[in-house]
């Protein structure tokens, strides 16, 4: 088979290519090959063999269902859109049906748009209820149409600010910049409440629209100020984190901190507006039952926190013994609660692997997939299957182990989650003998480039590769005691194993040297290219090998001849020795050093944290010091974030201390403003302990979260408390107990708000909601108990706060006063 330039002959007139038919087209061509000549008769390729068209690598098959399929996977492009980039292929797929033979059918095996089209929709609902939910709440305090309308609008403009900014920033409407919006509407509508309950509370002093439009605004504008500035510097250090985190919550934090940020400027300009020409007084005595009703409930609420309050206050050493006993317990439960990475969402699809033994032939291993698959059709939740075995490469690893596609029917009909069906698919298909499957509820957010059979991985490192081979698998037999994890298996494998054992002496006796011995064998075994056809657009690869028969077994290699430089053909058997053995199925290197992965699933129910320090306890204890152990993946990247989040709490409360001390132009009172973090953390943590819910990315920024929204309420009564002093030149005790019963249904109604802006998101259904979940279920229990507390010991801080600036100041002026002396 020849392809070579063959020139060009230029005549006086006219100019001729040369071209030969030396190449050979297609396996006809090849069959009348003449490879040698006979007693002066030709023999022909064909007559010494099979010569087919077939495929470059047979040892490759791939089922859909039952139907051998080809798999054509596509990616798209990094900033494209999966849902425009889908529905173009799904118009594409008439006209390729037509260009193709009827008897292919092309069916869709994985849709990513599916799943992100329902998380998309359901998240767009959840906006819609929050939203639908915070108005109601507002109307329950307010009773009052117009009232209500005037901070309901601060919804639909500061999401349509944002929604501009984020188009400005080329940001992309994904689960969490939806989730943003989600949180963000039980928080813009915050700075709307408190300058309308100011407005309607001069309003009911009796001065007229306008007046109190202009004095209630006037009062409250530094209010605002400081609670959407201090709100917004929660997300600060979320824009410089670096890393998968970073990346992850970087459009949330624009997103969210940029609706806050508008919110702000609407309640300071168009609420205000709004009160002054819409906003009328309220005559109590002419309301209806309902609202006297519902009046007079508010005011025994109140009343009952004024009689608490006072009993608070005046216990007031008990109450900051409480706090800090509080402090401890909250740095306890820290320590409790169980904490996970990213968590599982169902997405309607499993994946798979499977390990047959190492030294599995391609036929037994075909045997095996198809009996796995047999086994998964028959669960009920299962709609298509996908089985694929071997690899592009042909190599040996790849001929022993294979892949699984599980595509699950649609959410709404199946009763289990995509967790659920692997627990059970588990124990059926380990009554099937001779294979291994380890099945993968794929993660939301993929994290590593190894590609194992479990989600998490340990990996070890050695020059020695014989200490690998030896602690590695003890390793792997402790870990599958451990009944917090699962699917425990390495990648240090070994598999059977031919070594020819030349007798030099003997071969060269009959002219045969060990090049030729190795050339037999490449040629006879190992799918050798030999020549290439070029086709018109594609080229395709000649290939040599043994007839199937004669690859079977060690007898059969015992009956291969040498061609001997004298002439005649030598079986290997007269100058070889054939020793059966074991080695390696594959050799892999981390660097320059020899390594191994252990990879695993956790067991259903426990967390990452605490399967990672049991693991790491067996390591110290299992694995000798010229072994180096280090978590890859998930697993690596779960140990690195647990200390960066907990910095970023630190930092973020730092953050807003110092804007809060430039805002006050004090060291002491963001203190006081601060106090309220330790009750909300406490009230979260015990939430995500109570529902066990592990404390994840997710929870984490509920957490963050959380210090944005609770210190709202410190600002509102420490910040009338101060202007109470400097108007009235009141005690502090007076200032800020005025300010508790002022402040009490601005910070019970922001308060509420932000509730119910969360608890759909806690509720936690619909596609995507596991990831939502746990954000929502810390930031309502974080609310619901700092709510409480907040309201007590705000104002105790404060008088003690107080106190101490007191005292300072007397001890200043004495040291001043003995020095003049």
């Amino acid at each position: 088979n020849v392809n070579l330039p063959t020139g060009s002959l230029s005549g006086k007139f006219k100019n001729f290519t040369v071209q030969t038919n030396g190449q050979l087209q297609d396996a006809a061509a090849y069959r009348k090959l003449i490879v040698a000549y006979k007693d002066g008769a030709p023999t022909y390729l064909e007559q010494l063999g099979r010569v087919i068209d077939s495929v470059e690598n047979d040892r490759v098959a791939s089922w859909y269902n039952d139907e051998r399929a080809i798999i054509l996977a596509i990616q798209r492009q990094p900033g494209t859109n999966t849902v425009q980039v889908v529905d173009t292929i799904k118009n594409l797929l008439p006209s390729l049906r037509e260009q193709i033979p009827k008897s292919i059918k092309i069916d869709v095996l994985y849709d990513a748009a599916q799943s992100v089209r329902e998380s998309v929709d359901d998240v767009r609902f959840t906006l819609v209820l929050t939203i639908g939910l915070v108005i109601l709440v507002i109307f329950i305090f307010l009773r009052n149409v117009s009232a209500t309308i005037i901070p309901s609008l601060a919804l639909p403009v500061s999401l349509i600010g944002t929604f501009a900014v984020m188009q400005q920033l080329h940001f992309s409407l994904d689960n969490l910049s939806l989730m943003a919006l989600t949180l963000s509407v039980g928080f813009v509508v915050d700075d709307a409440i408190v300058m309308l309950e100011n407005i309607v509370r001069h309003l009911e002093m009796g001065e007229s629209p306008l007046q109190a439009a202009l004095n209630g605004s006037k009062e409250i504008s530094f209010t605002i100020l400081s609670m959407t500035l201090s709100l917004v510097a929660v997300f600060i250090p979320m824009l410089f984190m670096g890393g998968l985190l970073g990346r992850l919550f970087h459009e949330f934090a624009v997103t969210i901190a940029v609706a806050i940020l508008v919110s702000g400027f609407v309640s300071l300009s168009l609420t205000p507006m709004l009160c002054s020409r819409f906003l009328r007084p309220i005559d109590h005595r002419q309301q209806s039952r309902l609202y006297q009703a519902s009046e007079e409930i508010f005011d025994r609420v109140l009343d009952l926190y004024d009689w608490s309050l006072k009993l608070v206050m005046k216990y007031h050493r008990t109450t900051m013994i409480f706090s800090a006993v509080l402090f401890i317990a909250t740095i306890g439960l820290f320590t409790l609660v169980p904490k996970g990475f990213i968590p599982s969402e169902d997405t309607s699809q499993i994946i798979g692997v499977t390990q047959a033994a190492p030294d599995a032939s391609f036929a037994e291993l075909s045997r095996h997939q198809q009996e796995v698959v047999r086994v998964i059709r028959q669960n009920s939740h299962i709609e298509a299957v996908n089985s694929t075995i071997g690899g592009s490469s042909g190599t040996i690893a790849a001929s022993s182990s294979g892949k699984l596609f599980i595509r699950l029917k649609p959410r709404d009909k199946r009763s289990s989650g995509a967790d659920e069906i692997i627990q059970d698919l588990r124990g059926q298909l380990a009554k099937i003998s001779g294979i291994q499957v380890f099945l993968q509820n794929p993660p939301a957010i993929p994290v590593g480039a190894q590609q194992t059979t479990g989600l998490y991985q340990l990996a070890l490192q050695s020059s020695d590769s014989l200490a690998l081979q030896k602690y590695v698998p003890q390793l792997v037999d402790k870990l599958k005691n451990l009944t917090q994890i699962q699917d425990v298996n390495s990648d240090l494998q070994v598999t059977s194993q031919v070594k020819v054992e030349i007798d030099r002496d003997q071969a060269s006796a009959y002219n045969i040297t060990a090049q030729q011995v190795e050339n037999t064998l490449r040629n006879a075994y190992s799918s050798y290219q030999v020549s290439t056809i070029y086709g018109a657009s594609n080229q395709y690869q000649v290939i040599l090998e043994l007839m199937p028969q004669y690859q079977q077994n060690i007898e059969a290699l015992l009956s291969l001849s040498v061609k001997s430089g004298n002439g005649p053909s030598i079986p290997l058997s007269a100058f070889a020795k054939l020793t059966p053995g074991i080695a390696p199925l594959m050799i892999n290197h981390a660097g320059r050093s020899n390594a191994a992965t252990i990879s695993f699933n956790l067991a259903p129910g426990e967390s990452l944290g605490t399967a990672n320090e049991l693991i790491d306890k067996l390591v110290q204890a299992s694995i000798p010091n010229n072994i180096t152990t280090n978590l890859q993946g998930a697993s690596e990247v779960f140990q690195s974030s647990l200390p960066s989040l907990g910095l970023l709490l630190v930092i973020a409360i730092l953050v807003i201390y110092l804007i809060l001390g430039i805002l006050y132009e004090d060291f002491l009172h963001p203190i006081t403003i601060l106090s309220g973090l330790p009750s909300a953390g406490f009230g979260a943590l015990l939430t995500l302990l109570y529902f066990n819910v592990e404390l994840n990315v997710y929870s984490f920024i509920g957490i963050i979260l959380l210090v944005g929204i609770v210190k709202k309420n410190g600002i509102m009564m420490v910040d009338f408390a101060i202007a109470a002093q400097q108007q009235s030149n009141i005690q502090p005790a007076a200032a800020i107990y005025q300010a508790c019963l002022v402040r009490f249904r601005p910070i019970m109604m922001t308060t509420m708000a932000a509730l119910v802006g969360t608890l759909p998101i806690a509720l936690g259904f619909g596609a995507g909601s596991e990831s939502r979940r746990p954000l929502g279920i810390a930031v309502v229990g974080g609310l619901v108990f700092s709510q409480i507390l907040t309201l007590y010991l705000t104002p105790v801080f404060y008088v003690y706060m107080e106190s101490w600036r007191n005292r300072s100041k007397l001890q200043a002026s004495r040291s001043q006063g003995m020095s003049i002396k």
